[in-house]
């Protein structure tokens, strides 16, 4: 068991944050857990007063901790002066209820911290509708909380229920028909992402999406990439709403690059779901660039839980999913670490496998271009002949495809071969013939 205070001075809510371990079969280690669950109250703004590792061999169905150790957080509790506790964990709504009377102070478990992080930080109507749905799903077995004041309350017969169980079941009744309220608008929004994916198609280039870890570092590359100024943060879910740009890859092909919500151990599966439609991107995608922190010392077991992720989101029918591991944040590397991280990238990027750079600095990114282009283009090559006065159809090459020759005889006619996707092509040949 570890016990550290800390001293604050921001008038903040107060809190502890325990973390119980023994309860995953995670390989990452209890300290790493324990800091990345002080790092999502931090990002709630919370004023962290104390943080504690609670080995845990037997769960208790009451209150989780047995009750010699629910008594000794109490007294840490009143210590720190806490006004709220995070548990590290998912709590049932007994537990949390019997938890929040032991320490008389508000309980949130690691499901209902990470839906409100995501509360807070979502901008976009698709956002909020994806946030608010998984908190009504969350927060529907929880009700009983609200109305204890009534629950002993019984009719003048003793034969029906109190205004406490009427006021519930209305509760969960509108609860229920919000749920499928919010379901309707989000069956709308990925019905309008499936049109702008079909007219994308139309265009068509292809597509790069960026998923990681959160706090890899997926929006500072996004920006790197892009040139954009999307918000980027050393900060636990710093971005949540998916942002597309356009970039031009080298020898000029164009490709949409997308930057999508992070992903984190034990994801609440309400949120997996809620955010379904922005996943899908995802899944459409013909590469996936998937950033790891490699300065963690937790990189390889947050890559596990990345891909776990990735797993639970489908792949298009007949589309072979391609995955690029970026290994970003080398500049936080000691020099030996550095240069063997280096040396092992340099041998995967020749098998289009992983690629190291550093999105602060800009190190690796122009290699970084170069094998993201490799990967996605596979289109057939064309020839073409175009005449002196055809330089709109030479721009609209250069534009839509990937010139890869080009070559000018003593008559003036240009001669050239790109990659041109087939629908490109057939709009190429309708347009200049």
């Amino acid at each position: 068991m570890t016990t550290k205070l800390i001293d604050h001075s921001v008038p903040l809510i107060r809190a502890v944050v325990i973390h119980p371990d023994g309860r995953s079969d995670s390989p990452r280690l209890a300290e790493e857990r324990l800091q990345e669950a002080v790092g999502l109250a931090a990002a709630l703004d919370l004023d962290v007063r104390a943080e504690e590792i609670v080995r845990v061999r037997k769960t208790t169905p009451a209150t989780l901790f047995g009750s010699g150790k629910v008594e000794e957080l109490a007294a840490l509790v009143r210590a720190a002066e806490a006004e709220a506790v995070v548990v590290d964990d998912q709590l049932t709504p007994v537990q949390q209820r019997n938890l929040e009377k032991a320490w008389e102070c508000k309980v949130i478990d690691r499901t209902g911290l990470i839906l409100e992080i995501f509360g807070r930080r979502a901008r976009t109507k698709e956002g909020r509708l994806q946030v608010e749905l998984a908190r009504l799903d969350y927060e529907r077995s929880r009700l009983v909380r609200t109305w204890t004041h009534l629950e002993r309350q019984r009719g003048g017969t003793g034969s029906t229920g109190g205004p406490g169980e009427t006021q519930i079941e209305i509760d969960r009744r509108l609860i229920a028909d919000r749920i499928v309220r919010l379901k309707a608008e989000l069956e709308e929004v990925r019905r309008t992402r499936g049109l702008h994916r079909k007219a994308r198609q139309k265009v068509p280039f292809p597509t790069v999406a960026l998923v990681g870890y959160t706090n890899a570092g997926k929006s500072t590359l996004f920006n790197r990439l892009t040139g954009s100024e999307v918000f980027a943060k050393d900060l636990l879910f710093a971005t949540l709403d998916t942002t597309q740009r356009t970039i031009r890859l080298p020898q000029g092909r164009p490709a949409i690059v997308a930057d999508t919500v992070g992903f984190i151990s034990d994801l609440p599966h309400e949120l997996v779901e809620s955010f379904r439609a922005t996943l899908e991107e995802v899944g459409e995608a013909d590469l996936i660039l998937h950033v790891r922190d490699i300065a963690s010392p937790d990189s390889d077991a947050q890559a596990k839980d990345v891909e776990a992720v990735l797993e639970q989101i489908p792949a298009v029918e007949g589309k072979t999913r391609r995955v690029l591991e970026v290994w970003n944040k080398i500049d936080l590397l000691d020099d030996e670490a550095r240069d063997a991280t280096l040396g092992h990238a340099e041998r995967l990027r020749a098998q289009g496998k992983a690629v190291a750079v550093s999105a602060w600095t800009g190190e690796g990114i122009d290699p970084l271009r170069e094998t993201i282009a490799g990967l996605i283009d596979d289109d057939p090559e064309s020839d073409f002949t175009l005449e002196p006065h055809q330089g709109e159809a030479l721009a609209w090459l250069y534009a839509n495809g990937r010139v890869t020759g080009r070559e000018t005889d003593d008559a003036g006619r240009t001669h050239v071969t790109v990659r041109l996707h087939p629908a490109a092509l057939g709009r190429y040949e309708r347009q200049f013939g």
